[in-house]
């Protein structure tokens, strides 16, 4: 009976050895899964190295039945001084035939789009892109409504309806377009409104004295800091190369 029993155990390594491992043991314990990676959060740029804008892919309309149609801009003629175009703050370059422009407020723009995730200047407006959410689609063509509008230091404030805007003023009526503010905001009340950080498509810089904000790749601002237009008032610009003294601030979820 002893010698059996040898007989049997030699057997069981011999196995061991011809399979290319050891026996395993009962007791030993599984390996850990690997914890898989987490996504990463999209997130639009807020700075860039040039001001460059330029732009000469396929932009679209949506009309007012709701239809996605080819861009079809109508040049309308448009004020200068000098030979020179009217340096009101805004760009008439995108003045068209389906777009008005008045001194009582804002006015009605096409709501132009373009394939992609980032926003394109077109025309002196935004396009704004088809693969992002409506919301910020409304804001940039809500944003699109005051170019041409002058800067006025408090305008926007009392009413989201104004012949101008103050800096503050603006990104409160672009926020307003989206139904994310229901009365406008300072710069100072920017500074704690929403949430922390840069957005994923909508970034708000703030402080004391200015509020500007990016919105899937551009700059609605009425400062012509790190623009080479050099105009004022309300109107999409080049992000900045950098954005320091400002609190960085974004719609929830956006």
């Amino acid at each position: 009976m002893c010698i059996l029993t040898v007989v049997a155990l030699d057997s069981s390594a011999a196995l061991g050895a011809n399979t290319g491992g050891a026996v395993a043991s009962p007791t030993s314990s599984p390996a850990t899964p690997a914890t898989p990676a987490k996504p990463l959060i999209h997130l639009d740029p807020v700075t860039a190295k040039t001001p460059k804008l330029t732009y000469n892919g396929p932009v679209y309309e949506k009309n007012a039945a709701g239809e996605v149609v080819p861009y079809q801009p109508t040049l309308v003629t448009a004020p200068t001084t000098g030979g020179q175009l009217n340096p009101t703050g805004g760009s008439p370059v995108g003045a068209t035939a389906s777009s008005t422009t008045t001194t009582s407020g804002p006015s009605t723009k096409p709501e132009l789009l373009v394939p992609g995730a980032l926003a394109r200047y077109v025309d002196g407006q935004a396009a704004a892109p088809m693969s992002v959410p409506a919301a910020v689609q409304e804001i940039i063509w809500a944003g699109n409504d005051l170019i041409g509008l002058p800067y006025i230091f408090g305008g926007g404030h009392a009413s989201f309806i104004s012949p101008g805007y103050d800096c503050s003023g603006t990104v409160s009526f672009a926020l307003h377009g989206a139904n994310l503010l229901s009365s406008p905001e300072d710069s100072g009340e920017f500074e704690s409104w929403g949430s922390h950080g840069a957005g994923r498509y909508v970034t708000i810089f703030a402080n004391g004295g200015h509020a500007y904000m990016t919105v899937a790749g551009l700059r609605l601002d009425t400062s012509a800091a790190n623009d080479p237009s050099g105009l004022q008032g309300p109107r999409w610009r080049p992000l900045r190369p950098a954005n320091e003294g400002f609190v960085v601030r974004h719609p929830l979820g956006l």
